[in-house]
């Protein structure tokens, strides 16, 4: 793998994994293939991915000889804490041991309440380390009052703005619906659903709360 400044991480969980394109555009930039629990069942189909870190409460009756078999190398962390998800546990072990960045595969899919507490577990840990949540329709950041969302887009891309709680004086830069020192609340008002007016490059900036950024496509 390269080796690059940023100590980057690709993190697998057990939601949709219909991602094996991505999973290779970003092997070669990574340092470290961190897998949640069951997820091993479905990484094992992967070739040429080979995990470095397996990490759960391996509460379902899980048989960790049979992947220390087929991965000898692999380092199995057994975290049983439940007050805390798999993807967290992971985040923190990846924190702990100095990665910067994060690309997070398998962490949306099916069960709607382990979606939505892994997106929203993006505002927890934002400040700490850089996680982008990638899934076959869209890529997802958190941003707060400390960081500048800048990228170029192609015109008419999908772009919405999500708050966590209440997000206060929001500025954009070349969406349709543009918004300039305005306020986003949850169950009230969102940024859903806006695009990019031209092609170029967008700009988002909060002065408080926490935004999730969502590059959504069809």
């Amino acid at each position: 793998m390269t080796d690059i400044k940023k100590r980057q991480a690709i993190l697998i969980g057990n939601g949709d994994l219909n991602i094996t394109n991505l999973i290779e555009t970003y092997y070669d930039t990574t340092q470290l293939i961190i897998v949640l629990d069951g997820a091993i069942e479905k990484v094992q189909h992967f070739k040429k991915i080979k995990p470095q870190v397996l990490l759960g409460d391996f509460d379902r009756g899980f048989v960790i000889e049979t992947w220390k078999e087929k991965y000898p190398d692999l380092q199995i962390i057994h975290a049983p804490d439940q007050e805390k998800t798999d993807f967290e546990k992971a985040i923190e072990y990846l924190i702990e041991n100095k990665f910067t960045s994060i690309i997070a595969l398998g962490i949306t899919g099916k069960r709607m309440d382990h979606t939505f507490n892994n997106i929203s577990s993006l505002a927890k840990y934002n400040q700490l380390i850089d996680i982008k949540i990638i899934d076959p329709h869209s890529i997802i950041y958190c941003i707060d009052e400390q960081n500048v969302y800048v990228k170029r887009f192609e015109k008419d891309s999908i772009i919405s703005l999500l708050p966590i709680g209440t997000v206060k004086g929001i500025s954009t830069e070349n969406l349709v619906y543009n918004l300039t020192n305005e306020d986003l609340e949850l169950g009230v008002r969102t940024g859903s659903s806006n695009a990019v007016l031209e092609k170029g490059e967008v700009k988002i900036t909060i002065k408080k709360g926490k935004l999730l950024v969502m590059e959504c496509n069809d």
